[in-house]
């Protein structure tokens, strides 16, 4: 079976990128490689196998057009809450804290609590609390 190893973003800003991306998800560069053309730097986290990887374009200074298929990317937190005050507190674009239910009734079910991060790039990052359906990673 097919196993995810990491999700790639053009990005205009290599140093920019990466020091977002550690200082608000704890990511870290474990590879870097330089080509004629482009650069790609791999982030990763402590405690998994999954990377970032970001491509930086050489010459190019005009944003990406990120278009309407972009969703987001998703990340998993012990405490949601926690996470958006210190990043809040930080100065980084968060949307409130939202907490998603399926079904009406008496026994709603908690699907998720979560809330957006957005990266220099105009990316969406979700950041989930650990504990829903899907969010033990």
């Amino acid at each position: 079976m097919a196993r995810l190893i990491h999700s790639m973003l053009r990005v205009l800003e290599e140093e920019r990128s990466i020091r977002f991306y550690n200082e608000t998800l704890g990511l870290h560069v474990v590879d870097r490689l330089v080509f004629e053309t482009f650069t790609l730097v791999y982030l990763a986290g402590e405690d998994g196998p999954f990377e970032l990887e970001l491509t930086i374009n050489h010459g190019r200074t005009e944003p990406y057009d990120l278009g309407t298929a972009y969703g987001h990317l998703a990340v998993s937190v012990a405490d949601a809450q926690a996470e958006h005050d210190r990043l809040s507190a930080a100065g980084y674009p968060v949307t409130p804290v939202k907490t998603m239910t399926h079904g009406s009734g008496e026994n709603p079910r908690v699907v998720g609590t979560f809330f957006f991060l957005t990266d220099p790039d105009g990316y969406r990052i979700e950041v989930l609390e650990r504990g829903a359906p899907g969010r033990f990673i």
